[in-house]
């Protein structure tokens, strides 16, 4: 029987996280009919033949090496038999009944074009990882909910977009929007393909039953260098490529403070070389970028205003709240290892 879902794990040297996350799809219940397949982006710690060995029904689509979150995902997405394609990190462990609401939230209304799920941390369940991407007008994204407690967002609601760590969306409007921009490689990935959603009037949709705890940062590092230089330059491309021109001429004098707020930051934390590179790389990319743009908003049907009042004013005290959350949360976990 053809699967009504694809659920698509991505993984890179990710073996240790695939018992948890695999088991935990192994255990879904009252699911419509899916299958599983492990985008493997050229493991070299054992995973593809783990998973070979241990579930056999999972089905491995191999990439040939580390092509990044986004053609990775755009593999296993051309691989898959489903009607509707689920992304799910491979560091999660979502609820047994997590498939079940996801699914059922787009069913209830199909207007709801992405559904993401409420993602908690996978040793603080208590706190919230995701509810979400919000999307500040002065050009970047943030966790929704980041940090907070996980009953604050007990309630499903509309957000601007879907975080790519657990996510469903139709198989029709991911091959319509092209799926994940590639060159974006990881980071900003998700925004963009929200992004681009909303642009032809689609909708995400929080499903706050869609349970599923993350332990985040798994690959990258929380600031490595790599994480520096690609969030900060995917950040200029998607706020630059996505945003309407009307919006982009008004948010510009705030798009600059914000950027230069987060340089700075950066500089502060040591990571003055990466950031530095970030800008320049965006920089350099603009001629390309520019083609893309004409391409993307020609497929915008939506008006500008409604777009801005789907996105998130003031930064500042967003972002201080952030910080104190990372530090927190940062506290934590050197405790428990302590």
């Amino acid at each position: 029987m053809t699967p009504l879902l694809s659920v698509i794990v991505l993984n890179y040297n990710g073996r240790r996280w695939l018992p948890g996350c695999l088991a935990a799809l192994a255990r879904q219940v009252n699911a419509p009919e899916f299958e599983v397949l492990l985008a493997d982006n050229g493991s070299t710690d054992g995973s593809a033949e783990f998973v070979a060995s241990e579930f056999p029904s999972v089905r491995i689509v191999g990439t040939g090496g580390n092509i990044g979150f986004a053609a990775g995902n755009n593999a296993g997405a051309r691989a898959a038999r489903g009607t509707y394609l689920v992304f799910l990190n491979n560091d999660t462990v979502p609820a047994d009944d997590w498939l079940q609401q996801l699914f059922r939230a787009h069913r209830d209304d199909q207007a709801r074009s992405l559904v993401t799920s409420r993602i908690t941390f996978l040793d603080r369940p208590d706190v919230i990882d995701s509810a979400g991407d919000g999307y500040l007008r002065a050009g970047g994204a943030f966790k929704t909910g980041y940090g907070e407690s996980a009953s604050a967002f007990d309630r499903s609601r509309e957000v601007f977009g879907a975080c790519g760590a657990a996510f469903l969306i139709s198989r029709e409007l991911f091959e319509q929007l092209g799926g994940f921009d590639e060159r974006l490689f990881i980071y900003y990935e998700d925004v963009d393909l929200s992004y681009r959603a909303r642009l032809m009037g689609h909708r995400c949709w929080y499903a706050a039953d869609a349970c599923v705890r993350h332990a985040g940062s798994g690959t990258v590092g929380i600031v490595s260098d790599t994480a520096v230089y690609l969030g900060q330059r995917n950040l200029e491309w998607v706020w630059a490529k996505n945003t309407p021109a009307s919006l982009l001429l008004r948010t510009f004098p705030a798009h600059v403070v914000y950027s230069m707020a987060g340089v700075a930051h950066y500089i502060a934390m040591g990571k003055g070389r990466a950031v530095t590179r970030a800008k320049l790389s965006a920089l350099a990319g603009l001629p390309r970028l520019l083609r893309d743009r004409r391409k993307v908003q020609r497929t915008r049907t939506v008006a500008t205003r409604d777009l801005a009042s789907a996105m998130t004013g003031g930064w500042l005290k967003l972002k201080r709240r952030e910080k104190s959350a990372r530090l927190d949360l940062a506290n934590h976990q050197n405790g428990r290892v302590a």
